[in-house]
C-alpha cells in the first residue's frame, strides 16, 4: 500500500491519491467576506489551513438541537461548508450544494455539513433554509468556533475531507458544486477504501 501524495497545481487542481478537484484554489484568498465584528488581520495571521491537513474535530448542534461530532463520522467522505445567511456568494453556491446533496444523499459514506456562522443561530437560519428549500444538513456555530479551528478568513469556505479525516480540497469563495468533475472526484473518493 503506497502513501498518498498531495500535489497542488497553482489554483487549478488538487490531486490526492489520484483524485482530482479541478478549479479548487488553495493559493489565494478568493473572496473576503469577513464576519461582522471580525478583524481583517485574522486572515493575514498566518497558519494556512487546507489541503493535506487533518480536519480538526468539533461538535455542533443541527437545526433541531441534535449534536453532530465530526470524529464520529470517521470513515465517511465529508463536504464541510462554512456559510452565513447574510453572505451573497453563499446563497449563490447553495443551489449547487443542494444538487450535490440530492445526487449523493443515498450514499451512506457521504455527508454534507453546512455550518452557519450566524450569531443569532436558529432564529435566522431556519427561516432562511425553509424559504430557499435547502434540504442538506445544517449545523449552527453562533460562537464561530470553526473560525479559529479552520483558520476561516471569510465565507463561504469549503473543505472536502476523506475517509481518514484528511482535507483533500479547500476552496474559498462561491463555487459550482454540481459540476461533473466534482461529482466524479467525490465518486472516486467514495470508491477508494484507501482514501
Amino acid at each position: 500500500m503506497t502513501q498518498a501524495k498531495l500535489i497542488s497545481f497553482m489554483g487549478a487542481a488538487i490531486v490526492l491519491a489520484g483524485i482530482s478537484f479541478i478549479g479548487l484554489r488553495t493559493t489565494s484568498r478568493y473572496h473576503h467576506h469577513h464576519h461582522p465584528g471580525k478583524s481583517a488581520s485574522h486572515a493575514d495571521s498566518g497558519g494556512e489551513f487546507g489541503a493535506g491537513d487533518i480536519a480538526a474535530d468539533f461538535q455542533l448542534d443541527d437545526l433541531y438541537g441534535h449534536p453532530v461530532t465530526l470524529s464520529e463520522m470517521h470513515g465517511k467522505v465529508i463536504f464541510l461548508n462554512i456559510w452565513a445567511t447574510w453572505c451573497g456568494p453563499c446563497l449563490e453556491e447553495m443551489p449547487s450544494m443542494e444538487t450535490l446533496y440530492e445526487q449523493f444523499k443515498d450514499h451512506s459514506d457521504f455527508a454534507i455539513l453546512a455550518v452557519s456562522q450566524d450569531r443569532k443561530g436558529r432564529d435566522v437560519v431556519l427561516p432562511f433554509v425553509t424559504k430557499n428549500g435547502f434540504r442538506f444538513p445544517i449545523l449552527l456555530d453562533p460562537e464561530n468556533k470553526l473560525t479559529d479551528l479552520y483558520d476561516i478568513s471569510g465565507v463561504p469556505e469549503t473543505f472536502i475531507i476523506d475517509r481518514k479525516g484528511r482535507i483533500v480540497a479547500h476552496h474559498m469563495g462561491a463555487f459550482d458544486w454540481s459540476r461533473d468533475d466534482v461529482k466524479e472526484a467525490l465518486r472516486e473518493l467514495l470508491d477508494s477504501k484507501e482514501s
